[in-house]
């Protein structure tokens, strides 16, 4: 999305959520990143695809890690082969940059799989897993770890205690309450450092918000004019807020 309707509404809520993951900690920005979920398909791999390239665009150096040693989905989105990789990396050198795939996108790379290995949250908590992702951090400003759902395995636990910060994408249409709340308990008990939640696939028609949209030229230029403005009522949407205690 981020690539293909760089202007699209969808496009620039990745921007918003870059903004706010940096203002997260403003003295000290996180510069690795993992992006999971309470359970699959809830869109952790497509978010974190468009937010690397959202990412890159500011001129930031930017490495997606496919850490989801189970069910990898990288080299997919971005068309790239994936003979070798994350695998190959942690048993050889450990180094990154011979096995570092570089995209259309400036400034932006990919560290896809490899061969799946036959004990992935073994491999992911390795002492050699440790020394590539210091090498990672010479080449890159920002590093974002795709994985598997924090529930489904114990891989995502592993990988957040490694990190500086873990998002969890949560589907509007999907994820139970209790989901997402078993979620984050799993994370905090390993001190993981949750940033906040990504709330995916929201259908604005029932979300309560306001929704201004400004139409482009077909060059990308702002008329500077709002073309239309509409009110969108509320539907339920804040069943999705926390219970306060």
């Amino acid at each position: 999305m981020t690539v293909s309707q760089p202007k699209s509404p969808n496009a620039e809520a990745y921007r918003v959520l870059r903004t706010n993951l940096l203002f997260s900690a403003v003295d000290n920005p996180p510069r690795s990143l993992l992006v999971t979920s309470s359970s699959p398909t809830e869109g952790k791999s497509t978010t974190l695809a468009n937010l690397g390239v959202v990412m890159a665009q500011q001129g930031q150096r930017v490495v997606l890690v496919d850490s989801d040693l189970r069910r990898p989905t990288l080299h997919r989105l971005f068309q790239l082969p994936n003979t070798v990789g994350l695998t190959n990396a942690a048993a050889r050198a450990p180094t990154a940059a011979p096995f570092m795939q570089p995209t259309q996108v400036e400034n932006l790379s990919v560290l896809t799989t490899g061969p799946l290995p036959p004990n992935p949250a073994e491999l992911l908590g390795s002492t050699r897993f440790g020394e590539l992702l210091k090498d990672l951090y010479q080449h890159a400003d920002v590093i974002l770890f795709d994985s598997p759902p924090a529930l489904a395995v114990t891989d995502a636990p592993v990988l957040a205690r490694q990190v500086d910060g873990v998002l969890l994408i949560i589907d509007a249409g999907a994820t139970r309450r209790q989901w997402a709340v078993s979620a984050q308990e799993t994370l905090n008990k390993v001190g993981a450092k949750v940033l906040g939640v990504a709330l995916n696939r929201l259908n604005l028609k029932g979300s309560g918000y306001y929704y201004y949209h400004n139409y482009y030229s077909d060059d990308g230029s702002n008329d500077g004019k709002t073309k239309s403005k509409r009110r969108i009522q509320p539907q339920g949407w804040r069943r999705w807020l926390p219970r306060s205690s």
